[in-house]
């Protein structure tokens, strides 16, 4: 496979990144809107309406925020600051700050049911196909993983095996969407302990993957993307600590 993958229709050359990341968003806005129909939403429209604004304008800036800061040394130095963290993007920023812009919104508005259940597995979705964009973009996305001499060691496309980071994550959100069904198949999960495993699971998975990609780092070889995975986790500690002393914690 060459790296970085196009993709041509109909006399376009498409970036294979774009073409699976615009279908990450549409597929897993259609699959949230399928979900909606056929679950009963306690939020009403308006509520609801409000609460997707607020996760997208949220997911943006800290997408956007985060992202540029993976590379602090070079936000510092650039000479067209705003352009920089315009075309920087993480998802663990998009995460973050869609919950911090939702949280804030519920309160404004007065919404005390969850929100973040009926968002889960479209996201997941979403994400996973995400990643294979990143994926199809080899070395040319800041995503792909360390040298190895590990069997899964991929060719991205500098001639060096590496870790293939993105596909690993793939993986483990199917995993995660598997597992996440089965459980509530056998046990309903309460009000809001959906989206918050998914958080749970999600931040613990990409703290330690980060280990394994290159990029700046503070010390004990922490970047950026895992400070703000572990102040996600600070957020859902009380939720940890509770699940592993009692995991009916999490059930009806």
């Amino acid at each position: 496979m060459k790296f970085p993958l196009d993709i041509h229709v109909c006399g376009l050359t498409l970036s294979g990144h774009l073409v699976f990341e615009t279908l990450g968003f549409i597929i897993g806005y259609r699959y949230y809107s399928c979900l909606r129909k056929k679950q009963t939403d306690t939020i009403n429209d308006s509520n609801r309406l409000s609460i997707l604004i607020a996760a997208t304008f949220g997911a943006f800036f800290f997408s956007r925020i985060v992202g540029a800061l993976e590379n602090p040394i070079g936000l510092i130095h650039s000479q067209y600051l705003m352009l920089d963290i315009f075309k920087s993007k993480t998802i663990i920023g998009a995460l973050l700050g869609g919950l911090l812009f939702v949280e804030i919104t519920k309160k404004f508005i007065g919404e005390k049911s969850s929100s973040g259940d009926l968002f889960t597995y479209p996201l997941m979705l979403a994400i996973g196909i995400g990643r294979v964009g990143c994926f199809t973009s080899g070395i040319y996305e800041p995503t792909y993983g360390e040298p190895t001499s590990f069997f899964t060691g991929m060719n991205l496309g500098d001639g060096i095996l590496r870790h293939p980071t993105s596909l690993y994550e793939i993986g483990y959100l199917i995993l995660m969407f598997v597992g996440l069904r089965s459980i509530e198949k056998l046990k309903p999960l309460k009000e809001g302990k959906r989206f918050k495993l998914f958080m749970i699971l999600y931040l613990s998975f990409r703290f330690v993957i980060e280990f394994i990609k290159p990029g700046y780092t503070f010390m004990w070889g922490i970047g950026t993307i895992q400070v703000a995975c572990l102040l996600g986790l600070m957020y859902y500690s009380k939720t940890i600590i509770k699940t592993l002393i009692s995991p009916n914690y999490l059930f009806s």
